[in-house]
Parts: structure tokens; sequence; C-alpha cells
């Protein structure tokens, strides 16, 4: 009789080890990806969606203020739930509620302070199990309402190396249209800018660490291993026509809390469908 249990979604990467640099302001005590939207951090709304879609292994490639990720994963259950300590010798917890997220497997992969983006992925790759033939890889610093099932779909029907999702970038400011050397439009806030970039949420084959990340080179994903493999047919694009914002400036990191405490959070769309997918 086949099983009536669903296949088991594979893990997620996640690339939380830089300084965060242009977030200064918020980011000189704690590593971006610990930056709250409302009273957790953006790490924790990306394990969430990611979550939505049935994903319960998360490996944390960290490095800059890594001890901050330690703190908040080894004693999450207390910061959730309330706890009667019993002090002593033979100190004792007891929790009084139960964690939503009690079936997360989340490990934290020391890759490096200055470690670059490709060599934090080299170094995460060992905590793949042998069945992983896919992961999915993503950024800690942005949010979305992607269908991350339809973009694994996707990416297994054309057995592609790499799939990236594709977003257009935030319009941070006013768009002018010219046709001959004449202004024909000045959009003030377009909501849909021309072209795309890479919004993270991707997925790789196994097989592209093996042929494109290099052990010996320590350098960024972006700017090596993916142009070579964009110049060999192995990326294939995941378009997402819905919600992406990234929190690079502390004007984005006030959009994303506005959003959130307004009950506005376009990336919680599938949040409602978590425990069907367990």
């Amino acid at each position: 009789m086949p099983s009536s249990e669903k296949p088991q979604m594979p893990p997620v990467m996640i690339l939380c080890g830089g300084k965060g640099t242009r977030l200064q302001e918020v980011t000189e005590l704690l590593p971006k990806p610990m930056v709250q939207i409302g009273e957790q951090p953006i790490i924790w709304h990306i394990m969430r969606t990611y979550a939505a879609f049935g994903v319960r292994r998360f490996i944390l490639c960290l490095g800059y203020k890594r001890e901050a990720f330690i703190d908040f994963f080894v004693n999450y259950h207390l910061r959730v739930s309330d706890a009667t300590i019993t002090l002593g010798h033979d100190p004792q917890i007891d929790f009084h509620d139960d964690v939503a997220e009690a079936d997360w497997q989340v490990t934290l992969a020391a890759t490096g302070l200055e470690t670059k983006t490709a060599g934090r992925i080299a170094r995460a790759a060992k905590y793949l199990s042998p069945a992983d033939q896919d992961f999915f890889l993503t950024y800690g610093d942005g949010v979305s309402d992607v269908d991350i099932r339809a973009c694994l779909q996707e990416h297994r029907r054309h057995r592609a190396l790499a799939t990236i999702t594709a977003v257009h970038p935030a319009a941070r400011f006013g768009e002018m249209l010219v046709q001959d050397g004449v202004v024909t439009r000045f959009d003030e806030k377009p909501s849909k800018p021309q072209g795309y970039i890479n919004g993270g949420f991707m997925v790789m084959r196994r097989e592209f660490i093996e042929k494109y990340i290099s052990t010996e080179r320590d350098e960024f994903l972006e700017s090596g291993p993916l142009v070579s493999a964009v110049a060999n047919h192995d990326v294939r694009a995941f378009y997402h026509e819905g919600f992406w914002q990234c929190m690079d400036t502390p004007r984005e990191f006030t959009l994303l809390n506005q959003l959130w405490n307004q009950g506005r959070a376009p990336w919680t769309k599938f949040w409602r469908k978590n425990n069907e997918e367990k």
C-alpha cells in the first residue's frame, strides 16, 4: 500500500553571516537577520515562510555575531512560553505552553567571520544529508510571499542545477519614461519597476556545489559560481510577481515593521496553511 505521508521537503540553507553595514544604525548590536519585525527577528519570519510549505530543517550559515543566533535558538522555548524553574543542584524547567516550531531542526553552522557567501555554502554543505539531492538557499534579510513549493516543482521539472526566484526591485524612486529625448510619462512610484533581480529563495542541486563552488577559493556566490553557471546555461529563473522586500536600509526596516504592526504583512500569505503541511 502506498504511503499517505507527503514527501519530505529539502532543507533550507540561510546565508546570515554578513555584517549588514547599510543597516548599521540598527545592526550595531545585532546581526541583520536578528533585527526584529514586530517581536521576532526577520530570520524567524523567513523560516516561518518555509515551514508553511513543510520545510523542517534549517541550516544557518553564521559569522558576524553568531552568539546572538545561539542565544535566540537555545533559549527559544523560554522566550515564547511561561515556565517554572526549580533551582538547586538538580535544576529543572517545566514549560507551560507548547511551541509551534517544536519540530524545527536548526543547525547553527559556524562558517567564519569574514567568509564570503560561496565559502559559507561550502562549509555548511556537510550538514546536508546523503538523501538531499536538492536544497533551498536564501538570504537572511528578505521576506516574500513566494510559493516555495511551486519554485521547487519548477526546479525539478527542468532538472536545473540552480533555480533563482526573479523579482522586481522595490520602487525607491519615481520612474521617468523617455522616448526620442522627450519625457513621455512620469510615475511617482511605479508599482512594478522594469527588469528583475535575484530575490533569493533559490533551489540548488547538490551537484551545483560540486561543479561550481571551490573549497579552495573564498568568493561571493553572485560574482563567481553563479556567473559561471549562467554561462553554462545551468541556471533557471522562477518568476515571482508578488510581494518581495529586502531589509537593507532603515527605511525598509521601518516599512516592514509598519506592515507587520498594521496586520498587512504580505509575506504571511501561506502561514495559515502551516498545519496542513505537517
